[in-house]
């Protein structure tokens, strides 16, 4: 269950510009998710801790399920708002901030490099796939998790992170300029804290993000 509000979301448009690109304002200067008053922009206050924890009598596949189901359509949600402005022309690569770029493995296990709207378009589509397998996320009752479904969490997880670092470094000042950098953050500072909870993703991983990561748990928002 989402508690972000975000059903004024539906229908945004391009906003008019309030903040100038994020090539020049990157330039020379942290960039703007890390500047205090846009990093403590949230929906949700205080620590997540208490939201991320498993129910007493839940079990724990279906716990980490529900909750990558969440997640998965709240990053495409966000990632559908700012789309129009990720094209090839202005995200040549996937990056996600200085000296990082993900690259592709295609089918034939070769490294591709990928304009960052294709890669994401790529990673989406395999985690839809994923999700919608039955063999992975059963929901008939009686059946049973796979044995490998820790492991196909992380993966999911760990290209969730790629699309999220990639809207903070690239796209951050059309959350701004729209206006919903709270609930990036909160959707953010949450997926953070769930994967840290369940061990879901590696702290090299979160590398992209780990100054803003380390801001949120001096502020306890993260723990």
């Amino acid at each position: 269950m989402s508690f972000f509000g975000l059903g004024k979301l539906a229908g945004i448009g391009k906003p008019k510009q309030a903040f100038s690109s994020s090539a020049a304002v990157l330039k020379n200067q942290p960039p703007l998710f890390l500047r205090k008053n846009c990093a403590l922009a949230h929906l949700v206050k205080g620590s997540f801790k208490g939201v991320v924890q498993q129910p007493k009598y839940a079990d724990l596949n279906e716990w980490l399920s529900i909750n990558t189901f969440e997640f998965f359509n709240l990053v495409n949600m966000f990632y559908g708002v700012v789309t129009d402005f990720c094209t090839i022309n202005e995200c040549p690569t996937m990056s996600a901030g200085p000296g990082t770029e993900y690259t592709w493995t295609d089918t034939q296990r070769k490294t591709v490099k990928l304009a960052a709207p294709q890669y994401i378009d790529y990673v989406l589509s395999q985690i839809q796939t994923t999700l919608d397998d039955e063999r992975m996320f059963p929901t008939k009752a009686g059946s049973d998790f796979p044995k490998d479904i820790r492991a196909t969490l992380c993966v999911i997880y760990r290209h969730l992170f790629r699309v999220l670092a990639h809207i903070y470094w690239s796209h951050y000042v059309e959350l701004l300029n729209l206006k919903i950098e709270g609930h990036v953050n909160s959707v953010f500072a949450h997926f953070i804290s769930f994967a840290k909870e369940f061990d879901l993703l590696d702290r090299k991983d979160m590398a992209p993000m780990a100054d803003l990561i380390s801001f949120y748990e001096q502020q306890g928002i993260v723990v």
